[in-house]
């Protein structure tokens, strides 16, 4: 399997899953059609299938034209949301077969950012929208933030390889807020260095592996002994569980740091 990415907007991943000859690929979360239009012209690749994670407009508003421009595109999304063309439906523990690719991917439900967020696991890699980003995770919107911590828990128990795939470049950023939870945690420094000099190269910081995220990834960590600690003087309470812990982190970084 090959993974490109098709930048989009300031700062989305769309991402091109390709055959190992690049005639074929899977369109993941097209919110623009021009830019992957662009790209398969100038790589001579043919669509297939277009993977869809969840409703937000910058990760579906390319489907239809899309569609259009190439007709017999199969379009995947979650069953719960109103995805535009959508001709498959998909709930946990369905398999999505791309017949071209040689490829398929099972079907995880990871809500929170969303009530209907699906993500797609396969070949070692996940495919998880905004639900997980590097270093971070996403905010809550039509979701709910027991949902989210679940669903990051589900992908937290994932092989430590998995790489992920998330759908924007928010590293940097998300790598900031970590350091205001753990400013002394080693790891989530040589990172902050090592994705602060990719970026200044202009490559992008994405995918990162599940183990790196559990190493320095505050909403992963929320079970870490420093972070509920963190968690706690932050909340000016003690804290019972781990979702409490995880529900503080987001809504401190939604109120103070984003």
């Amino acid at each position: 399997m090959i993974v490109e990415p098709v930048r989009a907007f300031s700062d989305n991943y769309i991402w091109m899953i390709l055959n190992d000859i690049r005639s074929h690929c899977a369109i993941v979360d097209p919110g623009d059609a021009q830019p992957v239009i662009q790209w398969l012209e100038r790589e001579g690749v043919e669509p297939v299938a277009i993977l869809i994670t969840h409703h937000h407009g910058d990760h579906v508003g390319g489907v239809r034209n899309l569609v259009s421009r190439f007709p017999g595109l199969e379009v995947y999304g979650p069953a719960s949301e109103r995805i535009p063309a959508i001709t498959q439906t998909l709930v946990e523990g369905d398999i999505v077969h791309l017949g071209e690719l040689g490829l398929e991917f099972s079907v995880l439900d990871v809500p929170g950012h969303t009530a209907g967020h699906i993500a797609y696991l396969g070949q070692g890699a996940l495919f998880c929208g905004d639900t997980l980003f590097a270093g971070g995770c996403g905010r809550v919107f039509d979701g709910t933030f027991q949902q989210l911590c679940a669903s990051l828990k589900k992908i937290r128990d994932l092989p430590e390889e998995t790489l992920v795939y998330c759908a924007h470049e928010y590293t940097l950023d998300n790598l900031g807020f970590a350091k205001w939870v753990e400013p002394d945690n080693p790891e989530l420094l040589l990172r902050d260095d090592h994705d602060m000099a990719l970026q200044e190269k202009g490559i992008p910081t994405v995918p990162s592996r599940l183990a790196l995220e559990k190493a320095t990834n505050p909403f992963l960590r929320f079970d870490v002994p420093a972070v509920i600690q963190r968690a706690e003087q932050q909340a000016g309470r003690s804290l019972a569980e781990a979702c409490e812990v995880f529900t503080v982190l987001r809504q401190w970084k939604d109120s103070e740091y984003d």
